[in-house]
């Protein structure tokens, strides 16, 4: 059907074919003209008038002919757009996706990362754990003169910790090893060494503890002896700064109490609570009263 689709590709030339099958028709339907006196005339003016209708009518159809190539040019415009932006948002979506797999990763990477930051924490925290189990045999003896124990470190602890304690011990008290802490000091007269002694028997070892802690101060020779246990630096920080707040807590009237290794428990109100870390107990304490800032955290 070739007539029809160049029909239907040209609309234009359709419509003027259209028009002029109308002026065309519209003129032979026209009545002839009345008989005059003067037909000859007549004929000579209708002549012009038709031809100037039919000039008019070809103009309207040129008119319209340029106004359907305008619409269809801009159609093809509109059309020629509508794929660019079909494309443009085809291109951004692309870029979205690549967008999310990139913060996911990133996502990813900061979740790693902070696990790893945690890990030295973790690490440090362990090799505390660690330490203070290795110290769990070891007491400390602070008071004893320098040189009291001769040559034999072993053998005086032997026999002077049951006169200290007032226990008899059975089995006999063992050492893995026991020595003083720093090198000789040439004066007699300054304060002495700390004694650390590692009990071959864990339980003796808690037993001379427990007893130091129930008796306080104890003494030989009307020497005062003073008896700890051996934790790890880290962990006698927090002792100490958990110490430190023992002012307020009186104060507070905050029962309380610190236990191995350095955990802190209080009762208020009938309501106890553990603590593991001083900072944490000190913002306890700023919660039920304002801070006395005579009373320092630092060891």
């Amino acid at each position: 059907m070739p007539g029809g689709n160049s029909s239907t590709k040209n609309p234009g030339k359709l419509a003027r074919q259209l028009l002029f099958s109308e002026a065309l028709l519209h003129s032979k339907a026209s009545p002839p003209a009345p008989v005059t006196q003067q037909p000859t005339q007549h004929h000579n003016m209708s002549d012009p008038a038709q031809e100037s209708t039919m000039d008019r009518i070809l103009q309207e159809i040129s008119a319209v002919d340029r106004r359907l190539e305008g619409m269809d040019n801009t159609m093809a415009s509109l059309t020629a757009e509508t794929k660019s932006i079909r494309l443009d948002i085809a291109g951004f979506q692309s870029r979205v996706l690549g967008l999310e797999q990139r913060v996911s990763l990133v996502e990813a990477h900061v979740a790693s990362s902070w696990d790893r930051d945690q890990e030295p924490l973790y690490l440090r925290s362990k090799m505390t754990d660690l330490e203070d189990r290795s110290r769990r045999d070891n007491v400390r003896f602070l008071g004893f003169p320098e040189a009291i124990e001769g040559e034999d470190m072993n053998l005086f602890l032997r026999e002077a910790l049951p006169k200290l304690m007032g226990i008899t011990f059975d089995p006999p008290l063992e050492f893995q090893r026991a020595y003083r802490l720093g090198p000789k000091r040439p004066d007699a007269t300054t304060r002495p060494r700390t004694i650390i002694a590692c009990f071959l028997r864990h339980m003796q070892a808690r037993q001379i503890i427990q007893r130091a802690r129930t008796h306080g101060t104890c003494q030989l020779d009307g020497q005062e002896i003073r008896i700890s246990a051996d934790f790890s630096q880290e962990t006698s920080n927090h002792r100490r700064a958990f110490l430190a707040l023992r002012p307020r807590l009186r104060q507070m009237e905050v029962k309380y109490g610190l236990f191995e290794l350095a955990r802190m428990w209080v009762m208020k109100n009938g309501v106890s609570q553990d603590f593991y870390d001083p900072e944490d107990l000190q913002s306890f304490l700023d919660g039920l009263q304002p801070l006395d800032t005579s009373i320092s955290l630092s060891p």
